[in-house]
């Protein structure tokens, strides 16, 4: 038997605790506690070096971040400290090698870096701001919505649903004598194709995935070096199930993860999710599995694996458990945004090829962010 106890924040005031525990023959998920935050704490973030401590957005008019304490048995202790996103609607951060915490205001198309203390629990505001307001052109209709940050060496990449574009983001010094002011720069991009709005993105074994949300579509390409824009396209497809309702649906792509090769898994399989914001299917969304074959030949492709339904709806967010002695990334959570499907823990089977659900809890009918702890 193995347990592990899960942070999971959403659209209320709190976050909640669950205990999901795994036997080879039957499985619990328990909601264990919640612990009372700021408004909207919809994407959280752990501390890269100490693990008691975790972040959290709140996603509303004026953008907040929170820290927290995460006592022994998987609560949390009052808002340690909050500060400003300087934007509207934060919809992720990420807790950068460096001690920072990234985080994007979706709606305002802005991103901001934020110093903490050595201990990472409080935030540095005394030190220079580092933030910065992506371009827009109104007139076009092209608006900035940034939708997450990923650490990728010394950069920092930004995805750009309303820009279509994936931002390359670093921290330099404001002048040649002064290392101890930074400022963000945008060092480089990386273009999308047209009306595809990318919103999560994951590199793996030097190849760049993009879920793109406005089209529905799944692209990987490969890593372009700065500073020119001449990645190569490699494969981009449909993420839509062909048995998808034909009328009143209305898709959006959502999240993206890709588990690292295991001896148990030695195939890695990208799972994606789709979002239908119009009329629900009975069925919940789906879950899409895919694979990368032809590695490194002219016929390099991704290919559909399998659709797996999931009696959820508008899957936000997609989970996998940390890798180890206790095989905990053998399991993915997933929640919707809306409905009344719960949290539901799948796990990975045929070697990955697959997924089934082996427990799900509706106390809380949505959750958009996870934590292993």
């Amino acid at each position: 038997m193995v347990s592990w106890r899960i942070l999971a924040g959403g659209y209320d005031a709190f976050i909640a605790t669950y205990l999901f525990t795994a036997t080879a023959n039957s499985s619990s998920l328990e909601l264990w506690a919640k612990s009372a935050t700021g408004q909207n704490p919809t994407w959280l973030a752990r501390h890269p070096e100490n693990h008691s401590i975790i972040y959290t957005v709140n996603e509303q008019g004026n953008g907040l971040l929170q820290s927290f304490l995460v006592n022994p048995v998987g609560t949390l202790s009052v808002a340690l400290n909050t500060t400003n996103s300087l934007g509207a609607n934060p919809q992720y951060i990420a807790a950068l090698s460096n001690g920072k915490i990234g985080i994007v205001n979706t709606s305002t198309g802005s991103a901001r870096v934020i110093n903490t203390t050595d201990s990472g629990a409080t935030f540095n505001v005394t030190a220079p701001v580092e933030y910065i307001q992506f371009p827009a052109d109104a007139k076009k209709d092209e608006i900035s919505n940034p939708s997450m940050i990923l650490e990728y060496g010394n950069e920092l990449w930004i995805p750009d649903t309303g820009r279509d574009i994936i931002w390359r983001v670093i921290e330099e010094p404001v002048g040649p004598n002064i290392t101890d002011i930074l400022k963000l720069n945008i060092t480089g991009n990386i273009t999308q194709p047209k009306k595809s709005g990318p919103r999560h993105i994951a590199i793996f074994e030097d190849r760049l995935y993009t879920i793109q949300e406005k089209s529905s579509t799944l692209m990987v390409q490969t890593v372009p070096k700065l500073p020119e824009d001449n990645s190569t396209i490699l494969s981009r497809t449909t993420i839509i199930p062909e048995d998808a309702p034909r009328y009143g649906a209305d898709w959006a792509g959502g999240a993206i993860v890709i588990p690292p090769r295991t001896d148990k898994f030695p195939t890695p399989y990208v799972y994606v999710s789709n979002r239908n914001l119009g009329v629900p299917d009975e069925r919940g969304d789906t879950i899409a599995i895919f694979e990368l074959v032809n590695k490194d030949t002219e016929d390099e492709e991704l290919k559909l694996v399998k659709q797996v339904f999931t009696g959820l709806n508008q899957i936000r967010v997609l989970s996998v458990g940390p890798a180890g002695e206790d095989g905990g990334d053998e399991f993915i959570l997933a929640s919707g945004q809306t409905g009344q499907g719960g949290v539901v823990v799948f796990q990975r089977v045929d070697g990955g090829k697959d997924l089934k659900e082996i427990v799900r809890n509706r106390d809380i009918p949505n959750r958009t962010s996870f934590i292993w702890l």
